[in-house]
């Protein structure tokens, strides 16, 4: 029977490196960045009360994967003093639980997964979910740390983010510590925080910027040496996945992506060398994955925005006003049966869709007689964005 699958060519050794879920066991390019989050964790390795951590940047910079580094390094540290209390780590991703109910009943089963008690579910009070959050805490009789990824996705829903830091204080907790660690990709974020939870948190802030062309060339040649055969990338694929990458993004998961996408592009043709025209075909390749993922993430209202933007891109209308853009914002929703949303929401979501990197916000002043406005372009090829919203729909 003949078989639609080939015989595997000896471009990759480890395709696994190149993928997003793979962390590496050393973090490359962001000492500084370690050495801050040292000088931030510190307290918990003297056997004092953590202090909370917010991390900010881009995506592909970096932030999670040192968080989980350092979360080890922390534990491995503490373990090898005596005279300091076990460190346990509860991790969960706010963009899955954007509520803070929801993330405080995954932060309850986190911390029981390696328990024999059952996990809890949606049905119960939200002062109940956070009697059984602080019981988990008290269980464990040491330091815990709250890592919340993706944080600014409670939006201004700052119950956990209140309650969390004053654990001790309120009597919640007694034998036990409780710091929070904050990943959000929004540096605005802490600006829509209610102002007694900005001062409950008095957090360490640690800003990871942008990875510049030397230091992704850095990165992606690690992950070849351990992910494709030796002698298989011609000696201007690197630097043009890196130069791509810093040009756009400064994102290392963009650069590894892209050389990922450049050695399967090799493999689909039955070649065993990567050159630099496998990177051109493999850059369409991942800007249409990055948008697709991007836009699955979207509201419904915040695709009609899009939408509606890249219409009057395709027209050649854009940069263009929030005033402008809900005009035909509105015939895309009378379009798709659904009643549109204020002129005001939909200048907030052009804002979002500016800082996920689907728009250009330019900010005109035009003195006193034009005042001072933003205008919105599209940032990304719009048969891509139209393609991945048919596949959507």
């Amino acid at each position: 029977m003949d078989t639609p699958f080939r015989t595997r060519t000896g471009v990759f050794t480890n395709k696994n490196v190149l993928k997003q879920q793979y962390e590496p066991e050393e973090i490359l390019e962001r000492g500084e960045e370690i050495e801050a989050y040292a000088n931030a964790l510190q307290d918990v390795v003297d056997g004092w009360e953590p202090e909370n951590v917010f991390v900010y940047g881009k995506t592909g910079v970096g932030k999670t994967a040192v968080t989980r580094y350092m979360m080890d390094m922390l534990r491995i540290e503490t373990d090898q003093r005596p005279d300091v209390d076990d460190v346990h780590v509860a991790e969960v991703n706010c963009h899955h639980h954007p509520s803070s109910y929801q993330a405080a009943i995954a932060l309850v089963n986190e911390l029981r997964a390696d328990t024999e008690r059952e996990a809890i579910t949606t049905g119960l009070s939200t002062s109940d979910v956070l009697t059984a959050l602080f019981e988990e805490i008290e269980a464990r009789e040491g330091t815990v740390l709250v890592v919340l990824d993706e944080i600014d996705n409670l939006g201004d829903d700052d119950v956990l983010l209140y309650q969390l830091p004053r654990a001790k204080a309120n009597g919640n907790i007694e034998h036990s510590q409780v710091g929070v660690v904050g990943i959000s990709n929004d540096y605005t974020f802490r600006n829509d925080l209610s102002s007694k939870v900005q001062d409950t948190l008095c957090e360490r802030e640690i800003k990871f910027p942008p990875y510049d062309a030397n230091e992704l060339r850095t990165i992606l040649t690690d992950r070849a040496k351990k992910g494709l055969s030796e002698g298989v990338l011609d000696d201007s694929v690197i630097p043009k996945c890196a130069a791509i990458a810093a040009q756009d993004r400064g994102s290392a998961r963009q650069a590894i992506d892209l050389l990922r996408e450049a050695a399967n592009v090799a493999v689909e043709d039955g070649r065993e060398s990567v050159g630099e025209a496998d990177v051109d075909a493999a850059e369409n390749r991942v800007e249409r994955g990055r948008v697709k993922d991007s836009i699955r993430d979207l509201t419904t209202h915040g695709r009609y925005t899009l939408l509606a933007v890249t219409n009057l891109a395709m027209t050649e209308q854009t940069p263009v006003r929030a005033k402008e853009a809900y005009g035909v914002y509105e015939r895309v929703c009378a379009e798709s049966g659904a009643e549109p949303l204020s002129q005001r929401s939909v200048h907030d979501h052009l804002i979002d869709l500016a800082m996920l990197g689907f728009l250009t916000q330019y900010d005109r002043n035009h003195g006193r007689s034009g005042g001072q406005y933003y205008e919105y372009e599209l940032d990304v090829e719009p048969a891509i964005v139209t393609a991945v919203l048919g596949e959507e729909e």
